[in-house]
């Protein structure tokens, strides 16, 4: 008994050293140059911050930034105009959080910009008197009182194929293609592996070498080349999303990913659908929707970041039968930064995958690019 004992101690102890030895994730301010006013937050979230200003004014980088950007990475330290402008809002916005909402994040650039450089102040006729749009990506909604979410869910189950043959596929491997902001719009080969209820690592094959973005079920990495940095270990919301990310590969993993469910319904592409929002304590929610048939065809989950909320819209279609089970095989991720889609064309079910496939990648190396 002591052997025993003293054996699990030293494997405790090696655990919680392994833990303790896991490099803090950087702060913006040691990664990028004449940073002001988002000091003391990761990364990633500087990033998605920089994804907020971009959707509330309609701008990309080039919009506020030096136009020597483009051959100097530098130069994104030069304070223009505009962002000197950009550090005298984000005062203004905490300040008005901080007095009228007790610190809540209520105001931010979007709720007077709404997608344009200046906000308006005089108001619009048109949409004074328009039909009224919801938005169906909305974080509030408003439950409904004739649908249950058991009744959601087992439509669900049914669409893809029965509970049973759901809980049976426990894994997959799939390749197909991948596009988006970073491809120049063409397609480069993709392969990713999965395994329930929560593991994902996808491999993007890039002319400048291997993408490669790990889920494994407790902490998520990205080694990709349009990252600031050549392995970045990703925090808060993009920690959740990438969770999310790998519950949604398996639909018996989605139901008990979540504490708790609310239900509702929404037009999406001039078609009804019903809406399932999980949450979990301390987490932002997450909205599933579920079209006639009862597949899943979107998700939209948010990422806190200093200056505001930010939305990630994912929609899924062209749903194909899988070891009996029925998985979408183009999927288009929405976000603040860009926009990418990956189409499925070979899916191999219920494999032996090896653990480290989804561990901690190596940095991202870049490799010249051949003519």
């Amino acid at each position: 008994m002591r052997i025993v004992l003293t054996l699990a101690a030293l494997v405790l102890s090696a655990a919680v050293a392994t833990q303790a030895q896991a490099p803090a994730p950087q702060m913006a301010e040691t990664v990028f140059k004449n940073v002001q006013m988002l000091k003391g937050i990761p990364v990633d979230e500087f990033m998605d911050t920089m994804g907020m200003f971009a959707a509330a004014l309609g701008y990309d980088c080039s919009s506020c930034h030096s136009k020597e950007i483009a051959s100097n990475r530098e130069a994104f330290a030069v304070a223009t105009p505009l962002i000197q402008r950009a550090r005298g809002m984000i005062a203004m916005t905490a300040n008005l959080n901080r007095m009228y909402f007790a610190g809540q994040p209520r105001v931010s650039c979007f709720t007077c910009h709404r997608a344009k450089p200046l906000p308006e102040n005089v108001p619009n006729l048109a949409l004074q008197y328009g039909a009224l749009v919801e938005d169906p990506n909305a974080m509030e909604i408003i439950p409904s009182r004739t649908t249950s979410v058991d009744e959601i869910f087992n439509r669900f189950m049914q669409a893809v194929g029965g509970a049973q043959r759901a809980a049976a596929l426990t894994s997959y491997t799939a390749t197909g293609t991948y596009g988006g902001f970073n491809t120049g719009g063409g397609d480069v080969p993709i392969e990713i592996f999965a395994r329930a209820p929560n593991q994902r690592a996808a491999v993007v094959r890039m002319p400048d070498g291997e993408a490669v973005k790990t889920f494994d079920g407790r902490e998520a990495w990205a080694a990709e080349g349009w990252r600031p940095l050549p392995l970045l270990p990703l925090t808060g919301g993009n920690l959740a999303g990438a969770r999310l990310d790998a519950i949604v590969q398996f639909p018996a993993a989605i139901r008990p990913a979540f504490a708790q469910w609310r239900v509702s319904s929404v037009i999406v592409n001039d078609e009804p659908v019903d809406v399932l929002q999980g949450a979990n304590p301390g987490e932002l929610p997450v909205n599933f929707y579920f079209d006639e048939d009862g597949l899943l065809v979107r998700t939209v989950r948010w990422n806190r970041t200093s200056v505001g909320t930010v939305p990630t819209q994912v929609d899924y279609s062209d749903y194909r039968e899988v070891a009996g089970v029925k998985l979408p095989f183009r999927t288009v991720v929405t976000w603040t930064d860009g926009q990418n889609t990956i189409v499925l064309k070979d899916v191999r079910p219920n494999v032996t995958i090896d653990a480290g496939r989804f561990a901690r990648p190596a940095p991202f190396q870049r490799r010249a690019i051949r003519n």
